[in-house]
This record gives structure tokens, sequence and C-alpha cells, in this order.
């Protein structure tokens, strides 16, 4: 979907295919035609954006293979469909029944995580429609926290280095400039905006910039103005921003609150627990251990990691942290010129979600993922942005 800022510039919104496991091409293939076009015909557009998800092997076979980009271009081509971001952070079995901390492996200390950016930029520049020329992609916020030294730090400055130099090339070979932001996620190396200033700055590239995720953004108790703001004084680009909520509950310290908390309580997927104190952050690396007696304070709210439906927030005593978000797209595009050009719904978890609350089938799945691309929608002209055909 596109909309014209009132600037004149062009700003994308689409929704992420990490909600539809697939780690091969034929994956990739049948999501376009089960799901993606689908969700196109219920929002009746000729045009829909996605914001792929490619698998390690997925990405493979199209980098190594032209007739294969061309034909996946084709079949978007065929199915009205238009990409000009991925989404480079999980590096393959994002669909296994327990991803929780292996989503973070490998991290840019590791030359495959090079490797693989590398060859998903090279797929973008293929993919991206004949009259845009700039693309996205979002990545690891450099390392899960744990066993990240300085010697893997210089790893992975030089990978960036490195990478921003091939983007380089690949914008003078193709005429395709593509920018890679750092996902900032709470638990990892960059937890934070604030954390994401001092690293990007040594690499002073601006190919390489933030992605900003409102749900990671929420769940870490950031205010969205200081943090843009910042972000731009600092001159970090916000290569593009991901549109999620995060779990809120007001009154933790309540057991009808705990119980319906853990309602949301899984294995699959990692739901790090932040609250604000007076010291600062605490929180825990998953929802069960914050649940447990003593764990984390419970006098003031607690946020979840757990990006929950855009449209459709929890039934009390829990909510979701919507109005985030938001604050976060008024300042993102809001203003004269928009910070950033692309915007992705990003819920992954419709399956992770308590058994009552999840879609039944593929066409309860395309109605959630349409209801929430509407509602982005009508916040982004209800900002002054004109949808386009």
């Amino acid at each position: 979907m596109r909309f014209r800022h009132p600037d004149g510039s062009t700003v994308h919104l689409a929704y992420c295919t990490n909600v539809h496991p697939a780690e091969t091409l034929d994956g990739v293939l049948a999501q376009l035609r089960d799901h993606c076009e689908p969700v196109r015909r219920r929002l009746g557009r000729d045009r829909l954006g996605i914001g792929l998800w490619l698998a390690k092997d997925a990405a493979h076979a199209l980098v190594t293979d032209p007739s294969a980009l061309r034909g996946l271009r084709t079949e978007l081509d065929r199915r009205g469909l238009e990409v000009v971001t991925l989404n480079g952070f999980p590096y393959e079995g994002f669909g296994a029944e327990e991803v929780k901390y292996r989503v973070y492996r490998p991290d840019w200390a590791d030359p495959e995580r090079l490797e693989h950016t590398t060859a998903l930029a090279r797929v973008l520049a293929g993919l991206l429609p004949d009259d845009v020329t700039e693309g996205t992609i979002s990545t690891l916020p450099l390392a899960w926290r744990t066993a990240y030294d300085d010697g893997r730090a210089d790893k992975a400055h030089a990978a960036l280095i490195t990478l921003a130099e091939r983007l380089d090339a690949l914008d003078e070979l193709t005429g395709r400039s593509i920018r890679v932001g750092l996902e900032p996620e709470p638990g990892c190396v960059v937890e934070t905006t604030g954390d994401a200033i001092a690293p990007l700055a040594a690499i002073a590239h601006r190919r390489i910039g933030i992605c900003v995720d409102t749900c990671h953004l929420a769940t870490s108790f950031e205010d969205p103005h200081t943090a843009l703001d910042a972000l731009t004084t600092a001159r970090v680009p916000v290569v593009k921003s991901q549109l999620s909520a995060a779990l809120h509950a007001e009154h933790p310290h309540l057991p009808e609150v705990r119980a319906a908390l853990d309602a949301f309580d899984e294995p699959r997927f990692l739901h790090q627990t932040r609250t604000a104190v007076a010291a600062g952050l605490r929180g825990t690396d998953d929802l069960g251990e914050a649940l447990e007696p003593d764990t984390l304070p419970d006098a003031a709210p607690w946020r979840a990691h757990f990006h929950v439906p855009l449209h459709a927030a929890p039934a009390a005593p829990l909510t979701s942290t919507l109005p985030v978000l938001k604050a976060a797209l008024t300042r993102l595009v809001g203003g004269p010129h928009p910070l950033t050009r692309h915007l992705e719904v990003e819920t992954y978890t419709w399956q992770a979600l308590p058994p009552d609350l999840r879609p039944r089938g593929r066409a309860q799945l395309a109605d959630g993922i349409a209801a929430e691309l509407t509602l982005a929608r009508d916040l982004l002209t209800d900002l002054g942005l004109k949808e386009l055909p």
C-alpha cells in the first residue's frame, strides 16, 4: 500500500510475512498464493506491499539462481504484490515449535550473518518495483547480550562496515539503494534506541541505520518522541519502522492480572518482560519467569514483548501499547517530512495467542491481517497522508 505524504514523497505500508512459516522458496511462493493475495483481495486493493521474510535456504536459492529470482518477481506481479522491504532478523527456523533464544543466532560477530544479509540485499535489489529505487532490511541488533565481549563487538563492527561497502557497490551496479536497520530489542546488546546511537555513530554510514519496532519501544518504556528526537539529533537514519503493539498489564500485583498474563506464556517465542521503577528498568527474559513469585516488582505496570494484534487489544484486565504506536507514527510521518518511508505491520504471533484468540484457519488469519492493515491505513490518512491506487 502506498501513500502520498504532504511533502510529495511516497510512504510504503506492508505487512511482514514472518507470520507465515516457510524455509524454502517453494514455501515462499505458497505464501503468496495462500495468504498474501487473499489479504490483498480483502482490502479491495490492486496492489499490496509485503515485507518478505526469507530464511537462509530461500535467500540462497534466489541469490544463486537468477531465473528463480525472476520467477519470484513475476509471481509477485501476477498476484498484485510488491516488495520494498525485507525482514532479515530471523535466520532460519522461525516457524519451529520452539524459537526462543535461537532467533538471535547467528549474530553480527558471526560471518554467516554478514553473508545472509548481503544475499538479502542482492535479492531485494532484484525484487523492487520498477518505479522504486530504495529498499530496506531490518536486522538483528548486533547480538543477544550474553557472551558478547569486546572481541565479538569488534567483529560485529567490522562486519557492518563491510556490509555498507557492499551496499555501496550494489547501488553502483544496479542503481538500487538498499539500507539496513538494526532493530533494538529487549535483552539484546542494542536493547533501546538510545543503545543504538553509539554503535551506529561509530559506523557513520548512511546505509546503516535503525529499524524502530514500536512493540520493542513500548516494552522498554521508551517515550516515542524523546527516542525519535534523540535519533534525529544524532543523525541516525530511521531506515524503517515496524508497527506492532506489546502486551500491557497496568496492575500486575492483582491475581486476576497474573492469571490473564499466564495465558500468554507460551513455549514458542521469547516474551521479555519489563517494568519501570525509580532505579530504571527491571526485567526478565521471558514472561513465565516474570510470573514467578518475587521476581519482578509489581507496584508499577508490566509490559511484555508479545506482538498482539493491532486492531484487537486483549480483554481486560490486560490491554496493548497501541497508544505508543500511535505516538511513534505521529512523529515518524506526521511532521513536515517523514523520518522514514517504509512501514511494516509485524504481528507474527497469531498462532501463539491464547487458544481462544487464535485464528481458526487461513480465512480468519487473512481477516485479522487485513483488519490490522486497515487500522494502520486509517492512522496514516488521519495524519494527512493520501492513499494511492
